[in-house]
Formats: C-alpha cells, sequence, structure tokens
C-alpha cells in the first residue's frame, strides 16, 4: 500500500468514528476526529485513561487555529515560527472540539504538525485529528511502532502502513500554556 492510500484508508475510519494508529511528528499515536465526542470516549476506554486528562490534537497550519480556539495569542504565532521541534501550545478556551477532549478550564493542546504523514492526513481530513501516546495510560509510550502494545493494535479500526519500519528515537514535543492573561508557562522544553 502506498502512502496515498494509507491517506485513504486511515481518513475513511476517522469519518466513520473510528480509532487510528500512525505515525505523528513526535512518537506514534491513536487518533481520532477530534470533534467526535464518541470516537474521543473510545481513546479514553481503550487506554484506559481518566476522562479529564485532556488530549492533545494535530492541525496542519496555524490557519486552522482560529477555528479550535476562541482567541489566539500574537504570542502563539511568534512560538510557532521560532520553534526549532515540534511544540504543543495550551491554549486558554477551545471551540469547535468534542467537549470530552478539552481540559476541566476549558483549555486544549494543539500542535500544528510539519511531518509529512500527519500534516497530509489531517489536510485530507479537514478536521483536527486526537493526538495521544500509543500506549496504555500508565505504560511507557512506545517510540516506535514495534513498541506498541497488541492490545493497543488490537483496539484501533486500522494501523497506518507507513513508517512502521522506522526506528528513530523521536523526542516528545515542547509544550507551553498560554493564559488568557498573558501568562506563560513552560511545562515541558
Amino acid at each position: 500500500m502506498n502512502y496515498q492510500e494509507d491517506i485513504k484508508k486511515a481518513v475513511e475510519v476517522l469519518r466513520n468514528g473510528g480509532l487510528i494508529a500512525y505515525p505523528t511528528d513526535t512518537i506514534w499515536g491513536i487518533g481520532c476526529d477530534a470533534t467526535n465526542i464518541a470516537a474521543v470516549k473510545k481513546i479514553y476506554d481503550l487506554k484506559k485513561r481518566d476522562d479529564h486528562k485532556s488530549m492533545l490534537v494535530l492541525v496542519d497550519n496555524v490557519a486552522r487555529l482560529n477555528s479550535y480556539v476562541e482567541e489566539v495569542p500574537d504570542l502563539a504565532y511568534d512560538l510557532i515560527d521560532v520553534a526549532d521541534k515540534p511544540l504543543t501550545i495550551i491554549y486558554p478556551q477551545g471551540k469547535n472540539l468534542a467537549k470530552n477532549l478539552l481540559a476541566d478550564d476549558g483549555s486544549i493542546g494543539i500542535r500544528v504538525t510539519n511531518e509529512s504523514f500527519s500534516r497530509a492526513l489531517c489536510q485530507s481530513f479537514r478536521k483536527p485529528v486526537v493526538s495521544t501516546s500509543a500506549n496504555i495510560s500508565g505504560e511507557a509510550a512506545p517510540k516506535n511502532f514495534r513498541d506498541i502494545s497488541e492490545v493497543v493494535l488490537q483496539g484501533v479500526d486500522y494501523v497506518v502502513k507507513y513508517r512502521q519500519d522506522d526506528f528513530n528515537n523521536p523526542a516528545p514535543s515542547g509544550i507551553i500554556k498560554l493564559g488568557v492573561d498573558g501568562q506563560v508557562q513552560v511545562i515541558r522544553e
């Protein structure tokens, strides 16, 4: 199966409310339609994760931020422009996303992905895609495809073929939280 067929199949699963295991700009993730409450719940169930622990979403370009964040601070654009590695920004108030995806305070973590597969996936799907590590909550996050447990692989509706043989050692994204009052908090460098 080629890259485009993989994207096409993954998008079909996402549109039908299913879950995918896919490579991102950091580690392998479990993804679903970030606007579908039932799909998001399936991820919480699969990961055995408390649903008050929010998950982040990927978008393909900065222009999409305004559709999913009440107010994008100018600082966010500057941070994205200068980031030399994947950067997740936690925005104060998400919108147009599944309610069970938002943190208790309404905030949401969003990363603009520059990795080719996840960017093409978001472009083709035309919506944000949940990105949470492809593991059961409390277990080590899989650095590569071979590290993903059989439970997770059996629990998703589609496993992307692309990059399954990639054995690099990806780093997690940096995380910065932007407050409504202009506050900036570095959570992970």
